[in-house]
């Protein structure tokens, strides 16, 4: 799992990478060294993933004039 550090194409992609390395990781049958790259690549991957969540939340305040309204679902789901 420790391969060189490289941006994501997608907030999906890094996701599903972080997946990967969380289930790589919980197996306990990973070298420490590796441990460690695939630790901080997966912490590299989290804050990919929070600047494109922050970007959303922002694009989605722009649109409801900068006030973040509750998301109405239909039939109170």
């Amino acid at each position: 799992m420790a391969k060189p550090a490289k941006t994501p194409a997608s907030f999906e992609s890094a996701l599903g990478q972080l997946e990967d390395i969380i289930q790589a990781m919980e197996s306990g049958d990973m070298p420490l060294e590796t441990a460690l790259t695939s630790y901080r690549q997966g912490s590299e991957l989290v804050r990919f993933c929070q600047g494109k969540l922050a970007d959303a939340e922002q694009q989605l305040k722009i649109l409801e004039n900068d006030e973040l309204k509750p998301l109405d679902l239909p039939n109170g789901q």
